[in-house]
C-alpha cells in the first residue's frame, strides 16, 4: 500500500504540473517577458531573470494573468486530490477487507506491564487478560532483553550459512583481509564469539536455561481470538492509571524493532522531547553549510570579500561554475548526512516498527529539506543579508517576494543535479553496486547477496518528492521556466520508480494462509531470533517458561466454529530433529 501512495504522488505530480505548463507557458510567461519596456535579445541569450515576475513593473495593470494562473493551478490541484484521496481511500478500505488473516491482525502489544513482587511479568500478562479478555485471550509471548544469547545465536547462524552455502574449496582460499593492521592474510573461517565456550564451560549449550539468562521486559505480544476482538484491546484504555498496560496494535513480525520494546514507557516523552532539542540543534548547525552556499551565488559581494578572485570570476564559465552549479553540488553533498542522522533521531524516540522509524524519520527530513532548501536558501544570501532580512518581521513576505525569483537559477540547477542525477542513481545502485564490489574482489567474499531483501529508501524519496513539489508550487507564477524540468523529473521518476517497486514487490510476496495456519504460527512469528537461529534453538531446553501456556487444539480449531465450546489443549514441546533441520 505505501508503494501504491507512493506512485500515486508521483502521478498527480505529473497531472497537475502539466497543466500549470500549458496555464504559464502561454498566461504568465509572456507577461513576464514583455513586463518591462526593453530591447530584447534572441531568447537563449536572454537571462533567466527576463522570464521572472521580477521583470514585471510594480503596480502594472497585467498582473491579473498572474493571477487568474494561480486560481487556475489551486483549483486544478484541490479537485485532483479530491479524486486521488477518495481512489486511495477505497484501494485501502477493499486491501482492509479482502486481504487474508495476517498474524499482526490477532495480536496487541502491550506495555508498561506492572511490577509485581509475588507473580513474573508472564504470569500478570496471563491473570490480566484471563480476567478481562478471558472470551478472546488465546496466549502471549514475552519480550526479553538480548544479550550473550542473542550474540551465540547470531554466530551459530553466521557458522550456518558459511557450512550451508560455501563450499571446501571457497572457504579454504586465502583473502586479502588482515589480522589487525599489518598482519598476515587469514583464511575465509568466521572466528565467532569467545563466550560460547564459556558459557560451554559452565553449564553446556544443550542444557542452558533460557528463562535464567534472559530477563523478561515489561512488554509482551497478546495474542486474541478475532480481529475484532485485538482491534478493540489497543484502543480500549486498560486502566485507571494511562500509563500501565498500555496498548497497541502489533507491527507486523518482520517489521518490529526489538531493540525498542524493552524501554520503558515513561522514558518516551523524555526520548521525544531530547530528539527534538536534537533536530532544531542540528538544523541551527546546517545554517553554516547554508550561508556559505548563498555566498557562492552573491557574485558580486564574494568579489568585494575576495579581491583577488575578480580576474577568475570574470570568466563566463567560471562565473556560471561557481554561482550556478557548484552551491548546488555542495547543498546537495551536505544533505547526504541528513537522512542517517534522522533515522538516528527517529530510533532514540522509541518507535516499535521499523516502518515506524522510517515514518519519523520521513517527517523530519522532509520539514529539515523545506526549511534549508528553500525558506534558508531564500533569506541567505550572506550572513549580513540574513540579519537585514530578520531584523524587521513585517518586511518578512515582502522580502520572500523579492528574493524567490531571484533565486530562480539556483533552485532550477538544483533540480537538474538533485532530481535528475538522483534518479541516475537509483537506476545503478551506485552505493550497492561500490560495496558489492568491494566485498567480492577486496575482501574475496564470495557470498550471494542477491537474496537479501533491499527496502526502499522511502524516507528519503518522499522529502524529495514533495520538496520539488513544493518548489513547483512556489516557483510556478514566479519562475515558470522550472516547470519543465519539474515534468521532466516526476515522469522518468515514474518510470523508475515503478520498476523500483515491482522489483520490490516481487521480493515481499505475501503468503495467503488458512486459519488454522495463522492461529499455529502466532506463538512463533514474534520471535526475537532470525529463522534460522530459532530452528537452531527449538531444542528442549531452550522452551520459554510462561510465555504460552496452553493452547486451543489446532485440528479443532476451524472457522465458523464456536470457540468457546472447544475444550482440551495442546501443550508446546520444542524439540528439535538435527536431521530433519538438516534437510529442510
Amino acid at each position: 500500500m505505501d508503494a501504491v501512495v507512493f506512485l500515486r504522488i508521483v502521478v498527480f505530480s505529473i497531472r497537475i504540473f502539466s497543466i500549470a505548463v500549458i496555464i504559464c507557458f502561454f498566461l504568465v510567461l509572456p507577461v513576464n517577458y514583455y513586463g518591462q519596456e526593453m530591447r530584447h535579445k534572441k531568447i537563449p541569450s536572454e537571462p533567466l531573470e527576463v522570464f521572472t515576475i521580477e521583470n514585471v513593473k510594480e503596480g502594472s495593470k497585467w498582473l491579473w494573468a498572474h493571477c487568474l494562473a494561480l486560481y487556475i493551478i489551486t483549483c486544478s490541484a484541490c479537485i485532483l486530490l479530491y479524486f486521488e484521496y477518495k481512489s486511495i481511500t477505497k484501494m485501502r478500505l477493499e486491501r482492509i477487507t479482502r486481504s487474508p488473516p495476517n498474524p499482526s491482525h490477532f495480536t496487541v502489544l502491550i506495555r508498561a506491564i506492572p511490577r509485581s513482587s509475588q507473580e513474573t511479568y508472564s504470569d500478570s500478562v496471563k491473570n490480566f487478560f484471563t480476567k478481562y479478555h478471558s472470551s478472546s485471550y488465546l496466549s502471549h509471548q514475552m519480550v526479553y532483553r538480548c544479550g550473550r544469547v542473542q550474540k551465540l545465536m547470531s554466530d551459530a547462524e553466521k557458522m550456518y550459512m558459511i557450512f550451508k552455502d560455501a563450499s571446501f574449496e571457497q572457504n579454504c582460499k586465502p583473502s586479502l583481509m588482515q589480522r589487525g593492521l599489518c598482519g598476515a592474510p587469514t583464511s575465509s573461517f568466521t572466528i565467532i564469539s569467545s563466550e560460547m565456550d564459556n558459557v560451554r564451560g559452565k553449564s553446556g549449550f544443550i542444557h542452558m536455561d533460557l528463562a535464567k539468562i534472559e530477563k523478561e521486559c515489561a512488554a509482551a505480544f497478546v495474542f486474541f481470538k478475532t480481529r475484532y476482538a485485538a482491534t478493540v484491546t489497543a484502543e480500549v484504555l486498560q486502566s485507571s492509571n494511562p500509563m500501565l498496560w498500555v496498548t497497541d496494535l502489533a507491527p507486523e513480525p518482520h517489521d518490529v524493532y526489538w531493540s525498542n520494546l524493552c524501554i520503558p514507557y515513561r522514558q518516551l516523552w523524555i526520548r521525544k522531547i531530547g530528539t527534538l532539542m536534537a533536530a532544531i540543534a542540528f538544523v541551527l548547525v546546517f545554517l553554516i553549510p547554508i550561508t556559505f552556499v548563498q555566498g557562492l551565488t552573491q557574485l558580486d559581494q564574494l568579489q568585494q570579500t575576495f579581491p583577488f578572485l575578480r580576474g577568475l570570476l570574470k570568466k563566463k564559465y567560471m562565473n556560471q561554475l561557481v554561482t550556478g552549479y557548484l552551491p548546488s553540488v555542495i547543498l546537495i553533498l551536505a544533505l547526504y548526512t541528513v537522512p542517517p542522522i534522522m533515522m538516528l533521531f527517529s530510533a532514540v524516540e522509541g518507535s516499535i516498527s521499523r516502518s515506524g522509524r522510517k515514518k519519523s524519520a520521513c517527517c523530519k527530513v522532509l520539514y529539515f529539506t523545506i526549511w534549508n532548501v528553500f525558506f534558508v536558501n531564500v533569506f541567505t544570501g550572506s550572513v549580513i543579508s540574513q540579519l537585514n532580512v530578520f531584523s524587521s518581521v513585517k518586511d518578512i513576505p515582502a522580502q520572500l517576494a523579492k528574493a524567490v525569483p531571484r533565486q530562480a537559477r539556483f533552485f532550477t540547477t538544483y533540480v537538474l543535479t538533485s532530481g535528475w542525477a538522483s534518479l541516475s542513481c537509483e537506476v545503478v545502485q551506485v552505493f550497492a553496486l561500490f560495496c558489492n564490489l568491494v566485498k567480492r574482489f577486496i575482501l574475496r567474499i564470495k557470498d550471494d547477496f542477491s537474496h537479501c531483501p533491499l527496502s526502499f529508501p522511502y524516507h528519503t524519496e518522499v522529502p524529495r518528492l514533495l520538496l520539488f513539489g513544493f518548489l513547483g508550487f512556489t516557483c510556478s507564477i514566479l519562475t515558470p521556466l522550472i516547470l519543465p524540468f519539474l515534468l521532466i523529473y516526476f515522469a522518468l521518476a515514474y518510470l523508475v520508480y515503478k520498476n523500483q517497486v515491482l522489483i520490490e514487490m516481487d521480493r515481499k510476496d505475501e503468503l495467503c494462509g488458512r486459519m488454522e495456519e495463522t492461529y499455529r504460527d502466532l506463538h512463533t512469528v514474534y520471535c526475537q531470533f532470525t529463522a534460522t537461529s530459532h530452528e537452531l534453538c527449538r531444542c528442549g531446553c531452550l522452551n520459554h517458561r510462561g510465555d504460552v501456556k496452553s493452547i486451543p487444539n489446532w485440528e479443532k480449531l476451524n472457522p465458523g466454529k464456536d470457540r468457546s465450546q472447544l475444550k482440551g489443549s495442546l501443550t508446546i514441546h520444542c524439540n528439535l530433529d538435527i536431521e530433519e533441520t538438516s534437510k529442510k
